[in-house]
Order: C-alpha cells, then sequence, then structure tokens
C-alpha cells in the first residue's frame, strides 16, 4: 500500500510574524558588541552566542507541529461502521469524530468530559490507552452511567465506544430454549439428609408424601429419637406429634398462615414441646425439630414472676393507703374511747369497731408480707429449734383426726430471717394442708427440715439454687391440686376454700415471706396424691471478722405517764390522720406544728430553727419525700430526733437515710397511745 504524500504546509503569517521579530531581538542584542568591536574577547563571544542562539531559534520554529485538524479525513468514514456509539478523541479530549450513535447519546459536545468523575475517569483510561491497553472509563450524562472502552488509534488519537449499546447477538431458537430450560430447571428432590443435618443436636428427618403428617421417614438423625422418642425409617411422621396439636399444626400450615416454626407438642410426652420447621422439595419434606421445653418453662416463670411482681405492686399500693385509713380510724377511736369509757352504753359498739378495725390490720399486714413491703426483724434462728418450739402451737391449731408428723434432719443450718414473718408461713402452709387432708376424713400432715446442697436443691425445684440451702416441707396427703388452678395458687384474695372460710391471702403471704426473706418455694402436686411445699432459704454463714448477729433485743418498756413537753413538727399529707394526732398529742402536753407537705414543712423549720425538739413525719408524700426533706431541713433541726411513720417496710428507703443518725421508724396503722409513747421515749432520749 503506497504512503500517502505529506501534506505541503502553507504560509503561516504568524510563524513569520515570530521569525521577523526573533530577528529583530537577536540583531538588537548584538549591537552593542558590534559597537565595542569585534577585537574584544567578550564582544567575540557575545556574537557567537547570538549567533547560535538565532540558529536554533529559526530551527525550532521551522519544525513546530502542524496543528492537528478536527477531522481528518477517513476518520468519520471509520466510526460510521461502528454499531456502537463511537468518538476519534485528541490527547487533550477534544473530539475530532463521532458517529450518529454517540451523538445520540452524548449530544454534540465537541469534547470529552473535563469535570467531575467523568473526568477522573477518563483520565486515567487516556493513560492506559497511551501505554497500548485498552483503558476502561465511566462517563456520566443525563443522570445515566455509561461505559467506555478507550483504545489508541494511531499515535496520536484515541477511539472511544460506549460498552453495552450495541445490538444484541440474536440466537437460533434451538439455543433459546436450551437456555430457557436450564435457567428455569429445578433441582432433583434429595435422595438424603445433607451432612449437617445428619450432625445436628436437633431431630432431623427426609419425608416422602404431599403432606407432611402422612408422609413416611425415608431416614431420620440419631438425635430425633431423643428428641421425639420415635422415628424409625417406614413409620408415618405425625405419629410423633401429639394429635391435637398435629391437628393444629396441619391447619396453621394449610392456611399458610405461619410465619416460622409450627409449635407442636411431643406424642411420646404431651407436657414436651418443639418447634416444627417444614422445607419442602419435589414431593419430599425435609423436617427439622427442636425440643423448645425448657425455653417455653423459663418463659411461662419469667411471666409468672412479672405477674406476681405486678401483683404485688398493686397490694403494696392498696395497703399503704388504707394504713393511713386505719390510722384515722384507730385514732378517732381513741378519741371516742376517752367520751365513752368503760359502762358506756356506746363502749361496747366501739369495741367492737376496734376489734373489727385490728382484723383489717392484720389483713393489711398480710397484703404488705405478700408485695415484700412489711417491716421485717431478721435474727440469726436455728431451724431445728424454731420447728421444734412452734410444734407445740401446731398441733393445738390441727384437729384431732389429722395426724401432725415432724421429720428433723441432721446437721440442721442457721437462717437469718424474721421469726413471726417464719412462723406465719409454716402456720399458713400447715393450715392449709389441714384443710386439705380433711376432706377425705381426716389424715396426715408432715413437716421436714433438712440441710440441701446445690444439686439436691436444684433436684427438688430450686433451679436457681446457690450453695446450701436451709430446707422446710409441709406436705399432706390430701387431693392434691388441680393443675389448671397451679399458677394462680399465690395469688392475692384467689381460694378454693367455701365462702366465708379463707381470705385468700394465706399462700400470697407465704409467697411475699420466703421472697422478703431471700428465698424461694417451690409447690410438688399430683391430683389425687397430695401436695408438697417447699421452702428453700439460704444458709447464715456468721462472719469469721465481724462478731455473731446477737437476737433481737425485746422492746422498749412502755412509758406509763403519756404526757410530755416539747415542740413537735408533724408531717403528713393525709389530713385525717395529721388532725386528729396532732390534737390527740397536743391534749398531752406538747405543742405541734402541723405540715401538709414536705415543701411547707421546710418552710416551718427554717421559721423555727433551733426551736424544734422532735420532726415526725411520713415516708411517701406528694412532691418532696420525707428522707428529702430531712437533708434539707436538718440544718434547722440540728440534732433533734426525727421519727417516720409509713405504711411501707423501713427497708424501702433505708439507703435513703445514708449517713443520717437520730432516726427511728414507726410503721402503720397506729393508735394514740402507741404513737404517745414513742414520742416520749425519743425526747428522753434527746434530752
Amino acid at each position: 500500500m503506497a504512503e500517502p504524500k505529506a501534506k505541503r504546509r502553507g504560509f503561516d503569517p504568524l510563524t513569520a510574524a515570530a521569525v521577523v521579530f526573533f530577528l529583530l531581538a537577536v540583531g538588537f542584542a548584538a549591537a552593542p558588541a558590534l559597537n565595542a568591536g569585534p577585537a574584544t574577547l567578550a564582544g567575540l563571544l557575545l556574537l557567537i552566542g547570538l549567533a547560535g542562539v538565532a540558529t536554533l531559534g529559526l530551527f525550532v520554529l521551522r519544525g513546530q507541529p502542524e496543528p492537528v485538524s478536527e477531522s481528518e479525513p477517513g476518520a468519520d468514514k471509520l466510526i460510521e461502521a461502528l454499531t456502537e456509539p463511537a468518538a476519534i478523541a485528541a490527547p487533550d479530549g477534544r473530539v475530532q469524530a463521532a458517529n450518529a450513535a454517540w451523538k445520540k447519546v452524548l449530544g454534540g459536545a465537541n469534547r470529552l468530559p473535563k469535570t467531575g468523575s467523568s473526568a477522573a475517569s477518563l483520565f486515567a483510561a487516556l493513560g492506559a490507552a497511551r501505554r497500548g491497553e485498552t483503558g476502561r472509563a465511566s462517563i456520566r450524562t443525563n443522570g445515566t452511567e455509561h461505559e467506555a472502552l478507550v483504545s489508541p488509534l494511531g499515535a496520536r488519537r484515541f477511539l472511544v465506544r460506549l460498552a453495552g449499546h450495541g445490538q444484541t447477538l440474536a440466537l437460533p431458537a434451538a439455543a433459546l430454549e436450551v437456555i430457557n430450560a436450564v435457567s428455569t430447571a429445578r433441582s432433583p428432590p434429595p435422595k438424603v439428609l445433607d451432612a449437617f443435618a445428619a450432625a445436628s443436636p436437633f431431630g432431623a428427618a427426609l419425608l416422602e408424601g404431599e403432606d407432611p403428617f402422612e408422609a413416611t421417614i425415608l431416614e431420620g438423625n440419631p438425635a430425633l429419637k431423643a428428641v421425639a422418642g420415635g422415628g424409625e425409617v417406614g413409620q408415618a411422621f405425625g405419629e410423633l406429634i401429639e394429635p391435637a396439636s398435629r391437628a393444629d399444626a396441619a391447619q396453621r400450615l394449610a392456611a399458610g398462615g405461619h410465619v416460622g416454626a409450627l409449635e407442636v407438642r411431643l406424642a411420646h410426652d404431651p407436657a414436651r414441646i418443639a418447634h416444627l420447621y417444614l422445607s419442602k422439595s419435589d414431593g419430599r419434606w425435609v423436617a427439622y425439630l427442636v425440643d423448645v421445653s425448657e425455653q417455653k418453662q423459663i418463659e411461662l416463670q419469667l411471666a409468672q414472676s412479672q405477674k406476681m411482681q405486678a401483683i404485688g405492686q398493686l397490694a403494696g399500693g392498696v395497703a399503704h393507703d388504707f394504713n393511713n385509713l386505719l390510722t384515722a380510724i384507730f385514732m378517732q377511736l381513741d378519741v371516742l374511747a376517752s367520751r365513752h369509757p368503760v359502762g358506756d352504753p356506746s363502749y361496747e359498739g366501739l369495741n367492737e369497731i376496734r376489734q373489727t378495725s385490728a382484723r383489717a390490720a392484720d389483713l393489711v399486714r398480710k397484703l404488705l408480707a405478700f408485695s415484700r413491703k412489711q417491716t421485717v426483724q431478721r435474727e440469726v434462728l436455728d431451724l431445728g429449734e424454731l420447728i421444734s418450739e412452734f410444734e407445740v402451737l401446731l398441733r393445738r391449731v390441727l384437729y384431732e383426726d389429722v395426724k401432725l408428723v415432724t421429720d428433723y434432719g441432721r446437721n440442721l443450718p442457721q437462717v437469718k430471717a424474721d421469726r413471726g414473718q417464719l412462723e406465719t408461713a409454716v402456720m399458713n402452709l400447715a393450715v392449709n394442708a389441714r384443710d386439705a387432708v380433711r376432706t377425705h376424713g381426716g389424715g396426715q400432715v408432715k413437716i421436714r427440715t433438712a440441710r440441701l446442697t446445690q444439686e439436691q436443691a436444684h433436684q427438688l425445684g430450686y433451679p436457681g439454687a446457690q450453695g446450701d440451702q436451709a430446707f422446710i416441707e409441709v406436705s399432706d396427703d390430701g387431693p392434691g391440686i388441680a393443675p389448671e388452678i397451679m399458677e394462680k395458687i399465690f395469688e392475692p384474695f384467689f381460694t378454693t376454700k367455701p365462702v366465708g372460710e379463707g381470705t385468700g391471702l394465706g399462700l400470697a403471704t407465704v409467697y411475699g415471706i420466703v421472697k422478703q426473706s431471700d428465698g424461694w418455694i417451690s409447690i410438688d402436686s399430683r391430683p389425687g396424691e397430695g401436695a408438697a411445699f417447699r421452702i428453700f432459704l439460704p444458709v447464715h454463714v456468721p462472719s469469721a471478722v465481724s462478731p455473731p448477729v446477737q437476737p433481737v433485743q425485746p422492746k422498749r418498756p412502755v412509758a406509763r405517764d403519756l404526757s410530755g413537753a416539747g415542740r413537735i413538727l408533724f408531717v403528713e399529707d393525709e389530713d385525717a390522720v395529721r388532725g386528729v394526732a396532732a390534737k390527740l398529742l397536743r391534749a398531752r402536753g406538747y405543742e405541734v406544728i402541723e405540715a401538709a407537705s414536705g415543701e411547707e414543712a421546710l418552710e416551718l423549720a427554717e421559721e423555727h430553727a433551733g426551736q424544734i425538739d422532735l420532726m415526725i413525719s411520713d415516708v411517701v408524700m406528694p412532691g418532696m419525700q420525707g428522707p428529702d426533706l430531712l437533708k434539707q431541713a436538718r440544718g434547722y433541726l440540728g440534732a433533734a430526733p426525727v421519727m417516720f411513720i409509713s405504711g411501707y417496710a423501713e427497708s424501702e428507703f433505708s439507703d435513703l437515710l445514708e449517713g443520717e443518725t437520730n432516726v427511728s421508724f414507726l410503721p402503720k396503722p397506729i393508735d394514740i397511745k402507741t404513737l404517745a409513747e414513742r414520742v416520749k421515749q425519743e425526747l428522753q432520749k434527746a434530752a
């Protein structure tokens, strides 16, 4: 192929002007040397140098490359032959030629994008093309990304093509059928369980049949027998599931509304619950059975615990408010009793009211015990001695046709608990057992005590036991407890006894006492085989550093003279309690300043700073609470004693009194005699 002739260079005015001005510049520079004469060495050297510069300048100007034309002959024909959008570009990004497809996609721009992410991508692609490689770039236009291929095309030209815009390759119909068949083909049904399912710790089975519960087992892993108690080859898979549960699961599966696992009960033990996962593949099923019985049991225990906690909070709140009412009733009875002494026609009626109010106060104490807000006085008790001394009273409570049997274990431990509360718990359990066995015309009530190891406690129903446990069991040989009422057995006011024979607070009180003693209670009962209530208490271990805990000291001697002198700041938000208490204290010689809130009491304390001998305050009040009042008013009270009165247990707020001294507590409900005794005792101690 013949080489094309070189293009003749035309006259360029700009180049000619540059040559003229260059020669003038050289002549002007040589003028000083010519005037000085070439005889001098400096002038001669300057002339030689200028001659060399002039020669080189003319050579450079003569060899300047001819600017590349915007479009070289043949370029348009080259790119128009391509089906995809294509263009020929110069190294600086100028588009020299572009076909119609390129202009349709990217418009008629005369250069490639030189800003944004497209510019950086094109720069890298052009660099690769200079090295003889095919570069890839991303060109973005009108919100669309286009992949561009940049390849070298001669010394200073590059071919830029947009990929993916060409015509698709037409395939024969037979080839398309093969491709469609491959893409829509279904995997063959499984023949065996995969290695993961075969070695899994949960039950897995391969089934054959359209209905998974009627399908036969082709293969089962070893764990299937441990979980479901079966799973032999050829056995119907539905036989492993309890019938009622199987029917329910089949209905949910047919409805298609289930999500995830189907919850079923197992045929070999309906008490056990499993999650069933099913996966179908062309007439065969893969079934997975995961035993979740323990998880369900924990969930039920948690739900029961949360329900009991909510009921306890409700019971505690009701008891607190009722204690305020009972306090007002007792104090008003004291006022009326002074007006209607023995022999007065009204005395007998007032006495009946007092006895009824005392019964109501006993119910409130039981509610507080259930809600674990009852005031406790813990002491170190020997478990064997406690039950032995209490046995005499229990024999009087049980009827003659009910036999009491006691079984004392060896090496009985000590426990730290409230003696009265623990005796009340055992008494309530014994009375319930007595009433249960008498429905059969007589029977036996047994009390057993022992020291249990952690493992033994786990086996007897205390899953969270840590270390040795003190054990008290009250059992009977009565009819037992029906499963449907087992969950409600500790709820307050729930009872199966006839109307008038029980309040429904006996077992609720036991529950609260055991929990407040940091213990655990469980039930073991089956219909017709009696019931056993088991109490677990932590074993008390005396500290080697601190001295052993001394038994609770007896109550202070009762003050005979209930009158006195002193200024008392009485803070109580219940008007009925505050008004009558202040009135009765004034009648005994005291000066009483009343406050209906903590904020009002703080102002009065500041007003009478250094003049208050005793502050009596409720604990729970709207706004400022009793402990907060004490901390802010201590500067005005000085060393004056403070007595809190509340329907809640002292332990509910004792941590708020850390660092405080000269503080005592009096639980509600209270009468004026008890209040006057404690007031005089506190003032005498402070004197």
